[in-house]
């Protein structure tokens, strides 16, 4: 671990008891530092704080004190999902304490030099394309982040050999001081989480502090087919990859119909490329061009391609049964992941669509539509996407109470050479704790079926 000896009789404060707070809080503990932990809920037991009081962490649960501050904290390690008008970060703010979540805790202490990765959609997939690739021949990769692995966790036992491959979001990076990604990947920028950033502006802002403290030395790999990315880094003193599906290119990666090319020159044929998609051709070009970066092997890079289906949850494909092919994309939780996955398909799609009933539009959909053969409606919005549906001209639309009854009524209205896909754009939270619990019901639903 590097410096650790920089929290030494340090005071810091931790705010949210979830896995990210627990792994800081347990951290600068160990570090030497004196730790207090606040969270709002009730403690009833939680064994993640009694694990922390062992450690000698002060831990308040409950809700935020008023005079919570009033103690001195040296910084503050902030979950990333509390927001920036909580009352306790207001007050901080005021006071000039620093304010940071756990990614820029991880740098901090982590030998391992950092490659990391953000953008509105296509994060998970090209971290996890771009790890696989890393991961053959003699690189040590490790991979971390909003993808599910805390990274200070991560960090505090990375050695100098390795190379943290990080996916970071937005509220990730509002609360980063002196993180410093060697290779940044900008995937792509759309309105998203505007009830939690205020604006668009202040979400790209964001969004553009991955490549905030890079220099010339340092890696900007970032989507040249989107003009608004360049006018928020354009202060950025990283070495600029640019990345374009809009053909070939002598500049970054790019792609046409044909191949793949790098500085200009044909890597790849996009024949070998298994991964559906226009959407998924921004990750690969991006993945691909950060492992060329770090001296990944074409060979390997080719090889991952060529057999790499898609991430768990996120166009996934599950299997084919008698003439159907059946894709499971239940992390497709708003319209904009839903228009992506349709416009992956070419073939007649069965959508299974629809979920927590949050009073947005569907309109966004309509022009991807067109292939969509029928529309099963699960959940709060099943209602609402039928009548949708209907006013596209879709031929067969149900209503359908239960996942499982929805996959049964999928493959009778398909038929062979068919594509049947979940990809509610919705959230799951009016039937399952998670879309990870809706997607693997998803798959189990299809194996029964296909057994």
């Amino acid at each position: 671990m590097h410096n650790a000896a920089q929290f030494l009789g340090k005071k810091a404060l931790v705010l949210g008891l979830a896995k990210s707070g627990h792994a800081a809080a347990s951290l600068l503990a160990t570090c030497g530092a004196s730790v207090t932990l606040n969270d709002s809920a009730p403690d009833n037991g939680n064994p993640l704080a009694e694990e922390l009081r062992v450690q000698g962490v002060h831990v308040i649960c409950g809700g935020h004190p008023e005079d919570i501050l009033d103690a001195g904290f040296d910084f503050i390690v902030k979950n990333p999902g509390i927001p920036y008008t909580n009352p306790v970060i207001l007050q901080a703010e005021q006071l000039g304490i620093p304010i940071w979540t756990e990614i820029e805790l991880a740098y901090l202490i982590s030998e391992a030099p950092f490659i990391g990765i953000t953008g509105s959609n296509g994060k998970t997939t090209t971290t996890t394309l771009l790890y696989h690739m890393l991961n053959i021949g003699d690189r040590h990769p490790l991979i971390a982040g909003n993808i599910g692995t805390v990274a200070s966790t991560v960090a505090s036992t990375a050695t100098a050999d390795e190379v943290i491959v990080l996916e970071a979001s937005s509220f990730q990076l509002m609360g980063v001081d002196e993180f410093r990604p060697h290779i940044a990947i900008w995937t792509n920028l759309y309105e998203a989480h505007l009830d939690y950033h205020g604006s668009a502006t202040a979400y790209a802002e964001a969004k553009a502090q991955i490549t905030k403290n890079q220099t010339a030395t340092d890696f900007l790999i970032y989507n040249a087919d989107q003009p608004v990315i360049k006018r928020f880094i354009e202060n950025s003193k990283a070495t600029l990859v640019p990345f374009t599906t809009r053909g070939r290119c002598s500049e970054g990666i790019s792609a046409d119909g044909e191949s793949i090319y790098w500085l200009g020159e044909p890597i790849i044929s996009r024949k070998k490329i298994t991964l559906p998609g226009a959407h998924n051709l921004e990750n690969i070009l991006s993945a691909t061009a950060a492992a060329l970066l770090y001296g990944c092997e074409r060979s390997a890079i080719e090889s991952v391609l060529s057999s790499f289906t898609g991430v768990r949850h996120r166009m996934q494909f599950v299997t084919e049964y008698d003439g159907r092919k059946f894709y499971n994309d239940s992390k497709a939780t708003n319209t904009l992941a839903t228009k992506s996955a349709l416009s992956s398909f070419e073939t007649p799609t069965i959508l299974i669509a629809g979920g927590l009933d949050r009073g947005h539009s569907f309109e966004e959909l309509r022009p991807h539509m067109t292939n969509v053969k029928a529309l099963i409606g699960i959940g709060e919005t099943g209602d609402r996407l039928l009548q949708f549906a209907e006013s596209c001209g879709v031929g067969i639309v149900h209503e359908s109470g239960t996942l499982r009854e929805a996959i049964l009524v999928a493959y009778a209205a398909s038929d062979i050479g068919d594509t049947v896909l979940l990809s509610p754009a919705c959230a799951s939270w009016d039937q399952y704790p998670n879309f990870e619990a809706r997607g693997d019901e998803f798959i189990e639903a299809v194996q029964k079926l296909k057994a």
